[in-house]
């Protein structure tokens, strides 16, 4: 799975804030290395939990602008970029089954889906997995959709 954080989040909105829920230790250990490694837009992190379950937090939006605190700041469509070919590398160095992406940057980032879903189409159309868009987020349930096969 993969979601759309900024560098120092508090992860207290819609997906961030359920898998705070489910994995509080994940935002411990991201808030470790954002304090130690002050990531910019446009990084990926990974973080791998008991049981196996990988979390790739993807840095879609600017910092909070008072830094380290208060609400992060807008998606761009250029970190969004970046960090897809990013995780794209990692994803397919790293062998994953499949993947899972919500509507990255368009909630609290602000950035509309059409331009975010090429973005998503043109990194992972022709990835040997699958790749799944969840269109909503609703706590327990999901819609989604898979990418089309192209040359799977």
């Amino acid at each position: 799975m993969a979601h759309g954080v900024a560098p120092f989040d508090h992860f207290n909105q819609g997906l961030a804030l359920a898998l705070r829920e489910q994995w509080p230790a994940m935002v411990k250990d991201f808030r470790h290395w954002c304090h130690n490694q002050n990531p910019k837009p446009g990084e990926v992190w990974q973080w791998v939990g008991a049981g196996g379950h990988r979390i790739f937090n993807l840095l879609t939006q600017e910092s909070a602008e008072s830094g380290k605190g208060g609400n992060p700041g807008r998606a761009k469509l250029e970190h969004v970029n970046h960090a897809l070919k990013v995780l794209r590398r990692v994803a397919d160095n790293e062998g994953v089954a499949s993947l899972a992406l919500p509507r990255l940057a368009t909630g609290v980032g602000g950035l509309e889906w059409g331009p975010v879903k090429e973005l998503i189409e043109s990194h992972f159309s022709d990835a040997a997995y699958p790749v799944l868009l969840y269109h909503e987020y609703h706590k327990g349930v999901h819609a989604s959709e898979r990418l089309p096969a192209t040359s799977r």
